[in-house]
């Protein structure tokens, strides 16, 4: 990384011990070497320099009373990292291990993402340490209408577009945007993954899992002359992303046979049974381990890692950032694993890509893969600004076209830059050149 090297040693120096973001912005920076040396005037523009840097960065304090009548403290962030192409628009992660490092990896991910999906929006993410689990209806919303009552000076439908994230639901979702509503006196698209009766978009909730699936079917067609149909597949997480790829890599033809959560993993031979998911996690919230107790051909195992060692041909990982490591991957390939989708962000480590990378494993990254929620964010917005509402098939149609299209212009890049199949390297690029002449345009 000769050209970029000093961009970032900056970046380390400006912000120490915030390791994600440091992966983030190296995996992007090294994509982006040969953009460099073929277009120097991005050098001379101080584009990387500035892509970098975030334009603004909040942290603030948020108080609630728990039903104790306790006060609690959390800390609240929204970075605001590049509004080039259109208004902030990302996730709010309600989540113990959220720092202002996290929130910088996942916003500054964010900007490429967006660019990627072809809709006018900028990257940004929020987000707070404060825990969900275990918390009653009225602290929880206690906890949103406080933390909103800061947020809600920063955003706008033009200005900051919030949405869901890990421990942001439906609910986390409705507290917030009712208090914005009180405290701004306006009912606009301020939020997205509304519910359906006051501004959401139908498909939203499907959007990232069946986005991935849509992804990966087209760069399995294209790149290994295979599909889903027939296809064992591994998923890991059992949150929203990974309950709709697997209903759609099920539509799909395919046998998912494992999912997981962050206590450990499931394993059905016979294929998962959905319905018993769905019930399990979305309507009792408790642990995947329940699973086994329906289904007694099943089997359940403590400790994550593992999931990596069931013998299939797809991929997808959906649970968290870095939880796909060098060993999984090693393990997934001498199993004749073919494909990886990222449906979580930056779901595997540096050393597990490199290991898929040189054994001729088709790999997705998630700003290219899972850009479908973004996507039909995007979607809800452009409903919100018309007073409309498409029907579930509309949007669905939708979602698919810009998926296959983030494929194509991935690949594309990567073609044109002299490393077919790459789609790290090509989503990288799709995704800055938009946003770089953008911000070349608009000068300094």
């Amino acid at each position: 990384m000769k050209l970029l090297s000093n961009v970032m040693e900056q970046v380390i120096k400006r912000n120490p011990n915030e390791p994600e973001f440091h992966q983030a912005v190296k995996e992007v920076l090294e994509s982006l070497e040969i953009v460099a040396e073929k277009n120097p005037e991005y050098l001379n523009a101080g584009i990387f320099d500035r892509i970098v840097e975030p334009e603004r960065q909040i942290i603030f304090r948020v108080p609630w009373v728990d039903d104790n009548g306790k006060v609690q403290v959390n800390r609240g962030f929204r970075v605001q990292f590049n509004s080039a192409i259109g208004p902030y628009k990302g996730g709010i992660r309600f989540h113990p291990s959220v720092n202002v490092g996290i929130i910088k990896f996942l916003g500054f991910e964010q900007i490429f993402k967006n660019s990627l999906t072809g809709l006018p929006m900028g990257g940004g993410k929020g987000g707070s340490d404060f825990d969900p689990k275990g918390k009653s209806d009225g602290e929880i919303m206690r906890f949103c209408q406080s933390f909103m009552t800061e947020l809600s000076k920063h955003i706008g439908p033009d200005t900051d577009v919030p949405a869901g994230d890990i421990g942001v639901g439906g609910r986390e979702i409705g507290y917030m945007y009712g208090m914005y509503r009180k405290i701004r006196n306006e009912f606009t698209g301020v939020l997205t993954g509304k519910g359906l009766t006051w501004g959401g978009s139908l498909a939203r909730t499907e959007a990232t899992g069946y986005g991935l699936c849509y992804f990966m079917d087209e760069a399995m067609k294209t790149m290994k002359g295979k599909s889903f149909e027939g296809a064992t597949v591994v998923i890991s997480g059992s949150g929203n992303v990974a309950i709709y790829a697997t209903e759609k890599a099920q539509q799909l033809g395919a046998k998912v046979v494992a999912l997981s959560d962050s206590n450990g993993y499931i394993h059905d031979p016979d294929g998962v049974k959905l319905d018993t998911v769905k019930q399990i996690k979305e309507v009792e919230r408790k642990r995947i381990s329940e699973y086994v107790k329906y289904h007694p051909n099943a089997t359940y195992t403590e400790g994550c890692s593992g999931i990596w060692t069931i013998k299939c041909d797809v991929a997808l990982p959906c649970a968290t950032q870095n939880e796909l490591d060098e060993n999984g991957a090693k393990a997934l390939v001498a199993n004749g694993c073919y494909a990886v989708g990222e449906g979580a962000n930056m779901p595997s480590t540096p050393g597990a890509i490199e290991v898929f990378m040189n054994n001729g494993v088709l790999f997705a990254p998630g700003k290219a893969s899972n850009a479908g929620g973004v996507a039909t964010s995007g979607l809800e917005m452009c409903q919100n600004s018309m007073r409309y509402s498409w029907t579930f098939e509309e949007v669905d149609a939708k979602l698919k076209d810009i998926m296959v299209n983030i494929f194509r212009s991935a690949s594309a890049a990567a073609k044109e830059y002299g490393q077919e199949n790459n789609l790290v390297l090509g989503a990288n690029i799709a995704g800055f050149l938009k946003v770089a002449n953008a911000m070349k345009a608009q000068g300094v």
